[in-house]
């Protein structure tokens, strides 16, 4: 098991436990290492700097005990804020409707890059987005890296949901 791997493992089940959910493990940098958690809370309400300061000293307690990563770095807990990440494949059925940014490992039409409005997942597990030459779907599996596009339909959304909350 890689080390990124192992991270989410061992991250994943404490953060369950106090109510918030993984959304991305990175470890960043060559000299100065980051360990960067972003997480969110399950019941939907927007992350506050409280539930951030849980986290890490809830994190710090765990990583220091199983000790994944050799030498020093720093841990840097945040949410995933408006333009957030899209990593899992519920991310995509959640946020469709909405405009993102995606980026395949693997060509897809002749491209790896695309940005267009989320339309969900298809029944063979392919993200679909709908782009300026018309739909494409993209494999799960393909997609390295794939975020929401901060625009006005978005903020829209993000503040009637925290108005409804």
């Amino acid at each position: 098991m890689d080390l990124q791997n192992r991270l989410e493992a061992l991250i994943a089940p404490s953060l369950d436990a106090m109510g918030y959910e993984l959304i991305r493990v990175q470890l960043q940098g060559k000299q100065r290492l980051t360990l960067q958690i972003m997480a969110d809370r399950k019941d939907g309400v927007m992350m506050a700097v409280e539930d951030c300061a849980d986290i890490s000293r809830s994190l710090s307690a765990l990583l220091d005990v199983e000790d994944p990563i050799s030498g020093a770095y720093s841990l840097e807990v945040s949410s995933p804020g408006i333009d957030r990440p899209l990593t899992r494949a519920k991310d995509f059925a959640q946020w469709a409707g909405f405009e993102a940014k995606l980026e395949s490992s693997q060509p897809i039409e002749g491209r790896k890059r695309f940005k267009g409005k989320v339309l969900g997942l298809d029944d063979e597990g392919n993200v679909r987005l709908l782009i300026e030459t018309g739909e494409v779907a993209i494999p799960f599996a393909d997609v390295r890296g794939a975020k929401l596009v901060l625009n006005d339909e978005l903020i829209a959304a993000t503040v009637t949901a925290q108005e409804e909350d």
